[in-house]
């Protein structure tokens, strides 16, 4: 067994709390303290809540995102149980009330070493991927198509950057239908081997598709599977995000603790809706339940409408009015190019190239994740029924992207983990 020192940085605003920390941490064999304002960023950050916890959360969801640390510790003299639900939430591993205590500290560092093998302490952590949920707003709006076909256009690109698809449509899942591939394993394998779980192994559960894409797919039943749990699912993005460059999810209609964990996880969050009353009412409540029980900050969530048309009974505007939001994009409808690569199990991008659908999805992923040659091709001509879309918007005073929802947050905590 090594013996590195666990690289600590505190962050207390409180001159004789940090005192105290700092005197118990002194006690603990290992520990390293550090300030760290130029070096690889600490193996635990401790922080104090202070008199604005929501952005004291969203700044450490942040923190463990940019990998700015291994792990986040808490110091608050608030122990409500609303405020214990809102740090695990948001990635804190403990808690500790005020006044510290030396044993509860103690215990805290040893379920950390538990977690985190010490040939790891004090090294950079690489850059890691980028996590892109998709979410449908009512079921049959689109999903799959549209984290399907992200997925290969990325996969394909220029940079050819590494690209997981996961589907967290438990039991109703059909990516692989999408791809015409049949896997072999599926996240249940990872689930009754979570602790043998690494780049190899994750690497032989997952189905290459041809596209390059690496595929992992839910299982069609529980039986004989362990349940995963919101643990289970931070393990394993966790080691996506080390292995790929870019994790697509299609979350499906995600509502329970263990899916809602990717969208917490999640860098970036798409919700597929389409222009009819029900599918918007829809949309409308699911970002303000996500953003209120601080599931995702409400800069990361977006909305792609899909199966848009040049006349109907319901604008753009009007969706962007209800959602108090502008559309991030907009997808043409193509019901018989759509169709056609379903039913035959390939991508947009392998049954017509030329589409203005395929177009679109090219231009959708160079705006979420820019490529060079995405870039050239948009430039090179106005087909899109997107570009189309965002003139008109401009002449109305639309501005695409503005990040801004037309509600509070009001965090709660009437779920439990």
């Amino acid at each position: 067994m090594s013996h590195e020192s666990i690289k600590v940085k505190i962050s207390l605003n409180k001159p004789g709390v940090a005192d105290r920390l700092v005197s118990i941490l002194k006690k603990y064999p290992g520990i390293d303290l550090t300030n760290d304002s130029q070096g690889n960023g600490p193996d635990l950050l401790i922080l104090e809540l202070g008199s604005n916890p929501e952005e004291d959360f969203a700044r450490i969801t942040d923190l463990l995102k940019q990998g700015k640390a291994r792990e986040i510790f808490l110091v608050s003299n608030d122990m409500a149980p609303a405020v214990l639900m809102q740090a695990m939430r948001a990635g804190v591993k403990e808690i500790f009330p005020l006044p510290l205590d030396a044993n509860d500290v103690f215990q805290a560092l040893e379920r950390f070493k538990a977690r985190n093998p010490e040939d790891s302490y004090g090294k950079s952590r690489p850059e890691t991927g980028k996590i892109i949920s998709i979410v449908g707003s009512k079921g049959g709006v689109g999903a799959t198509t549209v984290a399907v076909n992200l997925a290969v256009t990325w996969s394909e690109s220029k940079r050819k950057p590494s690209v997981a698809l996961l589907d967290m449509n438990t039991m109703l899942g059909e990516v692989p239908l999408f791809l015409e591939i049949t896997p072999k394993f599926h996240w249940g394998e990872i689930t009754k081997n979570i602790d043998r779980l690494d780049k190899e192994f994750l690497l032989k559960v997952m189905t290459r598709h041809e596209s390059g894409v690496h595929v992992l797919p839910s299982p069609s039943s529980l039986n004989g599977h362990h349940s995963p749990t919101p643990d289970i699912i931070q393990r394993l993005l966790d080691e996506m995000k080390r292995t790929f460059d870019v994790v697509v999810i299609d979350a499906g209609q995600p509502m329970k603790d263990v899916s809602l964990k990717t969208l917490q996880l999640s860098d970036e969050v798409l919700l597929v809706s389409i222009l009819s009353l029900p599918c918007l009412s829809n949309t409308v409540r699911m970002m303000r339940s996500y953003v209120d029980y601080s599931y995702v900050n409400r800069e990361h969530i977006n909305v792609i409408l899909n199966r848009v048309m040049k006349k109907m009974e319901i604008s753009i505007q009007d969706a962007e009015e209800s959602f108090g939001k502008s559309i991030l994009f907009s997808l043409p409808n193509d019901y018989n190019t759509s169709m056609t690569a379903i039913n035959s199990g390939k991508p947009l991008s392998h049954v017509s190239p030329k589409s203005e659908l395929a177009r679109s999805f090219m231009a959708l992923a160079d705006k979420l994740i820019p490529t060079e040659d995405n870039s050239k091709q948009i430039k090179t001509k106005s087909w899109s029924l997107f570009n189309r879309l965002a003139r008109k918007d401009a002449k109305r005073g639309l501005v695409t992207g503005d990040h801004s929802f037309g509600f509070p947050a009001t965090p709660d905590a009437s779920t439990s983990y």
